[in-house]
């Protein structure tokens, strides 16, 4: 073959494939257009096609009364995409920007220039530029008027809380994926949710998704809206109130609980500090938990409500029967110390309660069977989960009799070797009230979805009899009692109401050992003769003094007083009849000046006199609260250390120290506290040792230093088991 052949044999070969290409072209073509052009066609369209979630609205909140405490708010993004062009082909101009930046500037907190910069200073190639974040609907309505093209505008929904930070640890919160955390959003999550809907989109080789005439959608199932049984008008008296004498006794923290005895409804639940669940993470951790269900404490004196019944009910006790107590109000069981907040002498069973003697207390449990004693305890819900409809609830510890020691019955006795949350010391003295039923605590009423209709209606749960009524009915004078001028709760009274209820002193263990660190507490309810209420107050670490009828009852006594002006029918049974009787009952004197003494009692036309000269009063000879008969007087009993001073040798902003030496810790506690002075105590008892001494000058707010007598008890405990 010559050279000119090799070379037209090559040239025709590079024709034929070139002619071959134009050829498999067309063949794909109809191919693809006529022999499978439908089936590509589908496959495309299968690809294209996508789902996009439509969101559902998670329900409301509601109280009892129907004022809604949790929403959802609609939030918008303003966005712009510069490069967008109008029907003109223009793009966004400079006046418009100036146009749209001014807007924005007159819905937030920024100036025009701060929108400008972000615009100015955004990469060339940008085509999403964010100006502004969860704006509100109005600010969205005043961007849109303007009528931009490349504005871009996006919804979503955030959690609201009506009230801010009221009964926030009830309702919760959510996370920013609106899933509940906390409280009530996270136990009835699933509830509140909803079902999310979906719409079908096309999606194109750039991933933009779009919507198409004809688009199959399913419409959201918006969440399921929550009626409580929260009163929001009482549950702002608790807080209000609760805040208040965390901030008076400089308490680490309080809490605060009210139920309707009768059904177990809640009608307030409060701890302080407390946090704004609409902004969760700006408050410490320590402050979104619920103490009132998550914490175990030892109740303290409050624990003898237990005591009290199953003595009564197993006849272990006579109402006339006198309980001898030594003069130095302490006794030694096994091996260990018991001993009372100041010696009590001679005591009848009501004194014993009235007074909060633990050392009669032990006594009177020593006589029941440890086994019988647990009983009555597990009935009145001790040990147990309330199984209230909130999340993040602990049992406590009440061991069974076989782990006990042989001083845990005298101690338990007392509210020591047993661990209950606030709402367990409430139920207890709501089953108390409600005539020995214990009922379920619940928050939610009724649960509606968005049509109105009741998906679920909570009815009353009865869980058990906690003991006869006619044993109630023996022992509710008795708590009546404790709330008088002779009681521990003297604080927490109210005039024309009557209250029942009990004080309690736990002291805290730190370390391993118990501490002069208090947890101070009072629960009562009101009226007694048909409870309505139930209401716990707990301060934990109070500085000012850590009795608890000194602390807690304050603040029961103005919450229930506030409550009792909204309950009109509380408000009758406290009206005197116009065929009352008036009856002049003894006022508690001790502790209080000469001066403002002889001012209520001729307030009062009680004849008096005085033993001593001066100072403050020490003794009475007539027991506080009993009745006066005739023109009976009342002997006082001057103290003739402190003598006040001259107005004119006190400095403004300080006050005298007066000689406390010999007097009561309560009693100092209140004088003290009346000048303007902070007790600091040690121990307990009669004053052995104050500081700085009687008749020195200190600033108002100081503190004084004052040192009980006796060792105390369970220190002596704690340092014969080491």
């Amino acid at each position: 073959m010559t050279e000119r052949t090799a070379i037209l044999s090559r040239m025709f070969l590079v024709f034929g494939l070139l002619l071959l290409i134009p050829c498999v072209l067309a063949f794909q073509l109809i191919r693809i257009n006529y022999l499978e052009g439908d089936d590509l066609r589908n496959l495309w369209s299968q690809q294209a096609i996508d789902t996009i979630p439509i969101p559902a609205q998670r329900g409301n909140i509601y109280d009892a009364n129907g004022t809604l405490l949790a929403t959802n708010a609609a939030n918008y993004l303003i966005a712009l995409d510069p490069k967008v062009k109008d029907a003109n082909g223009k793009s966004v101009t400079k006046d418009q920007i100036d146009e749209l930046a001014l807007t924005l500037a007159k819905q937030t907190n920024q100036p025009p220039s701060y929108f400008k910069k972000r615009i100015s200073t955004a990469p060339s190639h940008s085509q999403y530029i964010v100006l502004a974040k969860n704006l509100s609907p109005i600010a969205k309505d005043a961007v849109k008027e303007l009528g931009i093209n490349g504005v871009i505008i996006e919804e979503s929904f955030s959690r609201k809380y009506t009230f801010g930070s009221l009964a926030a640890h009830s309702l919760g919160f959510v996370n920013h994926n609106m899933d509940g955390k906390t409280g009530l959003e996270a136990y009835y999550d699933s509830d509140l949710k909803g079902e999310n809907g979906v719409q079908q989109v096309r999606r194109d080789p750039r991933n933009q998704i779009s919507a198409y005439l004809g688009a199959p959608k399913k419409l959201p199932e918006n969440g399921h809206s929550i009626h409580t049984t929260i009163d929001s008008y009482i549950q702002a008296i608790l807080e209000d109130e609760l805040k208040k004498g965390v901030d008076k006794h400089l308490a680490e923290y309080g809490t605060g609980i009210i139920i309707d005895p009768k059904t177990g409804a809640i009608k307030a639940i409060a701890n302080y500090p407390t946090f704004d669940p609409n902004y969760p993470g700006s408050d410490e951790n320590e402050n979104r938990r619920n103490f009132a269900i998550s914490d175990m404490v030892e109740p303290g004196s409050t624990f003898k409500l237990v005591t009290a019944i199953a003595a009564v009910e197993q006849n272990k006790v006579d109402f006339d029967e006198v309980f001898e107590t030594p003069e130095s109000g302490e006794v030694e069981i096994h091996g260990l110390t018991l001993r009372d907040h100041d010696p009590l002498g001679n005591m009848t069973f009501q004194e014993v309660i009235q007074k909060s003697s633990n050392v009669a207390t032990a006594e009177i449990a020593m006589r029941l069977k440890p086994e019988v004693f647990y009983q009555y305890a597990r009935n009145l819900g001790f040990g147990a989960e309330t199984n209230i409809d909130l999340s993040g609830e602990v049992a406590g510890i009440l061991n069974k009799p076989y782990d006990w020691s042989l001083v845990s019955l005298p101690w338990m006795s007392h509210g020591y070797e047993v661990l209950a949350t606030p709402l367990q010391v409430a139920q207890a003295y709501a089953a108390f009230a409600n005539e020995g039923m214990l009922m379920r605590p619940y928050l939610v009423d009724k649960i509606e979805d968005q049509n109105g209709n009741i998906v679920l209606d909570n009815t009353p749960v009865e869980i058990r009899r906690v003991a006869r009524k006619n044993t109630l009915q023996k022992i509710l004078p008795i708590f009546e009692s404790v709330v008088t001028d002779s009681g521990t709760g003297e604080w927490a009274q109210i005039d024309g109401l009557r209250i029942a209820g009990k004080t309690g002193t736990a002291k805290k263990v730190y370390q391993g050992r118990y501490s002069n660190k208090y947890l101070a507490s009072f629960v009562g309810f009101f009226p007694a003769e048909d409870p309505k209420y139930v209401c716990l107050i707990m301060l934990n670490e109070p500085k000012t003094s850590g009795y608890g009828g000194y602390t807690a009852g304050p603040i029961f006594r103005e919450t229930a007083k506030r409550i009792a002006g909204l309950d009109r029918d509380i408000q009758r049974s406290m009206s005197p009849t116009e065929d009352s009787e008036f009856i002049t009952k003894a006022p508690s004197l001790i502790g209080i000046e000469k001066s403002v003494s002889e001012h209520i009692l001729n307030k009062f036309d009680i004849p008096y006199s005085f033993k001593g000269k001066s100072g403050f009063v020490v003794s009475q000879n007539i027991e506080p609260g009993s009745v006066l008969e005739g023109k009976q007087e009342i002997i006082l009993t001057l103290s003739e250390t402190y003598l006040p001073v001259d107005s004119s040798k006190v400095k403004e902003g300080f006050a005298e120290v007066p000689e406390l030496r010999g007097m009561s810790m309560r009693q100092a506690i209140t004088i003290l506290t009346k000048l303007g002075l902070k007790p600091e105590t040690y121990r307990s008892g009669t004053i052995e040792r104050q500081f700085p001494k009687a008749g020195e000058f200190m600033r108002l707010g100081n503190s004084v230093t004052i040192r009980g007598k006796a060792k105390s008890l369970e220190l002596v405990a704690v340092e014969e088991r080491d």
